[in-house]
């Protein structure tokens, strides 16, 4: 009886204490700027930009996305707070600020201080929205957080349509796979040691991404050196 009770008593000491490991805190706008002030200075500082970026949460008329982008003028990366219920963590937070980082660095290259590189972008947005994607893990593993958020922000959030051969844009399922190509080749402890392995997008990744994880594996099964063209 007594043991009973010690063992229930822990247990409730344990539930009251322990977190959820992607509990996040944000409710509102005003913690929304803060933690993006905090996330984004520590993507600048962990990766030594020298580049001077300002964040800010606000609603902008004009924008590539729906949910986040970077000015090339002024260098503000911005959020919209309607993206606010799709993050789940800091993890998150740091996948799409490290993505609109890596878009912000280009505009400081290029003629008169990079004011027109945002022109870049507009004749090839395909290419520099992936170049983005692997700059943002890179990022996101130096200032310490796990880049396979990058791929559970864009499960969520990503539209996903039926072509991209009249896109500049790659469709969002094979965004998510190169992404994941990335991390497996480069960073591979982290599929290891993985802290996504029960979330619910990351699973739902998984699952979308078999038939393409399984041509992953024969590339590297066989040595290939060949580029893959992952299905829809």
């Amino acid at each position: 009886m007594i043991k009973n009770f010690i063992v229930s008593l822990i247990v409730f000491v344990l539930v009251s204490f322990v977190q959820p490991v992607f509990a996040w805190d944000v409710k509102n706008v005003d913690e929304l700027q803060t933690r993006m002030n905090s996330v984004g200075f520590r993507i600048l500082n962990s990766n030594r930009i020298e580049n001077r970026f300002t964040f800010m949460a606000i609603n902008r008329v004009y924008t590539r996305d729906f949910w986040t982008d970077v000015s090339s003028v002024n260098r503000i990366v911005w959020i919209k707070p309607v993206v606010l219920p799709y993050i789940d963590s800091d993890d998150e937070l740091a996948a799409i600020l490290s993505h609109s980082i890596a878009h912000g660095t280009d505009s400081y290259e290029g003629i008169l201080r990079g004011y027109i590189s945002i022109l870049n972008y507009w004749v090839a947005p395909n290419k520099y929205d992936l170049k983005a994607d692997k700059a943002a893990v890179d990022y996101m593993v130096n200032a310490g957080y796990n880049p396979l958020a990058l791929i559970t922000i864009l499960n969520k959030i990503g539209k996903q349509y039926r072509y991209d051969i009249f896109s500049n844009h790659t469709l969002v399922s094979r965004r998510m796979m190169l992404i994941y190509e990335y991390i497996y080749t480069k960073y591979p402890n982290i599929l290891v040691d993985n802290d996504y392995k029960d979330n619910i997008y990351y699973q739902n990744f998984l699952l979308t991404s078999r038939k393409n994880r399984m041509k992953l594996l024969e590339k590297i099964n066989t040595h290939s050196g060949k580029k893959l063209k992952y299905s829809y």
